[in-house]
């Protein structure tokens, strides 16, 4: 592994020595305990298995897994409307397995695409610790055996990952939904976006562009927060391999909630392959997800759900954490707005397997990690393949399918993996360098200060903006 990686993952260990162990005294009291049901009263098993039907039988016997499901469904957010179908398809597969499984609860998940520049966006940043709560509510029954974890966007994975931390005694997967199949092109859509800032065209020509970019259910297809907590999740061994991207509404996507399903209720039997979400969630984990993040490009927003992620599971991270593992990480996709490719393309060029398998093979990823298909991240390099209406992992591309989409460890788009952190007179920063061009590393301009938001747009519609400027707010 290379030195620099090693080093920040010790440091990162030694930092956290006292808080990791005491969140590990506590998930190994919870773990052994042994099922939570086993240990409920008559009284609470007969309320908790009421709607069961069939079955409840089932549910009595502790046995068998009851899987509970926690679900950021609602008609709002393209990527989580496809969520709508997923707990009839959960369900239906532990019952051939001799299972059951559960809607434990719904939490609250917003768009900050719908609330972008309105007063709801306020709520943003707060609402992914409600998510977390409401998450902890729903499994504070102690009726479950192991968690699904259904959300995608912004705010909504990272505080369903500080619930699964904080339940991390019990098993869990995270399955997505896919994203939108491509519409109008990421660059094309920028371009009219300009023109209609600068009064060139009428807003029924710029809502004709803006419902040909956001036309489907799924997720948006630029790389923002939405889809770079989906790469999270695979460098983190918490999804399937190669499962990011896959459209929703496919046999394909259905098939790999069911692989899912039956993937979750196999580490969640216990037997020698029992798995609790606690032993994948170590350091090395968050580091390997750093380093995800920076030979992708990803969103600057998971630096601060990481550090809050890796905290729910007594890890402390630092940014001088995230700027060190940039350092030694090249930058190996061009996907919006570090590019011209959505993810889509990014995908079918060779997608994260091929991205994986480039950095374990020169010594940027810890390899020795457990994950939700066994104790290596080896296992994904593979993607899953549809064969026979059902899925199977084969070794995924050995080289770059379109090169100016992905490139390799050894002829990156950049170096470093294009983040920066930033300390002077006006406080301390985040930087994502990789979106911008060489020329743009240094800014001269004046400084204008704002209070608030508002502020700056009226300022914008004012024309004040007539030059580079410096925006504080």
């Amino acid at each position: 592994m290379h030195k620099t990686l090693n080093f920040v993952t010790n440091r990162v260990i030694e930092r956290s020595k006292a808080s990791r162990e005491n969140y590990l005294q506590i998930m190994q009291t919870m773990a052994r305990k042994g099922p939570n049901r086993a240990h409920l009263d008559c009284g609470n098993s007969a309320h908790a298995s009421a709607t069961m039907g069939p079955d409840r039988k089932l549910f009595v016997d502790t046995k068998c897994s009851n899987i509970g499901i926690i679900s950021a469904y609602n008609d709002i957010l393209s990527a989580h409307q496809p969520f709508k179908k997923f707990p009839t398809i959960i369900r239906d597969t532990a019952r051939t397995h001799g299972c059951t499984a559960q809607f434990a609860g719904g939490v609250p998940a917003m768009c900050d695409g719908v609330t972008q520049g309105q007063p709801g966006m306020e709520l943003s940043l707060f609402s992914r610790e409600i998510i977390a709560l409401s998450a902890g509510i729903s499994l504070s029954h102690n009726t479950f055996d192991g968690v699904v974890y259904l959300g995608i966007c912004d705010k909504i994975v990272p505080g369903l990952m500080m619930a699964a931390a904080t339940f991390g005694h019990l098993p869990g997967i995270f399955l997505p939904s896919g994203p939108m199949p491509s519409g109008l092109p990421n660059e094309e859509k920028s371009r009219i976006r300009k023109r209609f800032a600068n009064g060139e065209i009428d807003r029924t020509t710029l809502m004709k562009a803006e419902m040909a970019s956001y036309h489907s259910p799924g997720t948006c297809t630029f790389y923002g927060t939405a889809n770079s907590n989906q790469m999270l999740m695979e460098f983190m061994g918490l999804q399937l391999p190669g499962s990011s991207f896959v459209n929703p509404n496919t046999l394909f996507r259905d098939e790999l909630t069911k692989f899912g399903t039956a993937q979750l209720l196999r580490i969640a039997a216990r037997n020698e392959n029992h798995l609790p979400i606690y032993k994948i969630l170590d350091e090395r984990a968050f580091i390997n997800g750093i380093v995800g993040l920076m030979a992708t490009g990803g969103s600057t927003n998971l630096i601060l759900h990481l550090t809050a992620m890796a905290k729910s599971a007594g890890i402390i991270l630092k940014l001088e954490d995230f700027e060190e593992v940039s350092t030694i990480t090249p930058l190996m996709a061009k996907i919006y707005p570090n590019g011209l490719a959505d993810v889509n393309h990014f995908h079918a060029a060779g997608g994260l397997s091929y991205i994986i398998g480039q950095l374990i093979d020169n010594g940027l990823l810890n390899e020795d990690v457990k994950t939700i298909m066994g104790s290596t991240l080896n296992h994904y390099r593979k993607e899953p393949k549809l064969s026979n209406n059902k899925i199977e992992f084969i070794d995924g591309p050995k080289k770059t399918l379109n090169s100016k989409i992905i490139s390799t460890v050894h002829t990156p788009f950049r170096k470093s993996g294009g983040l920066k952190h930033l300390k002077g007179n006006l406080g301390t920063a985040i930087i994502k360098t990789s979106a911008l061009s060489p020329e743009r590393y240094v800014v001269e301009a004046p400084v204008k200060i704002f209070i608030d938001q508002k502020s700056v747009k009226e300022a914008f519609r004012n024309n004040e903006f007539k030059s580079d400027v410096i925006i504080v707010v």
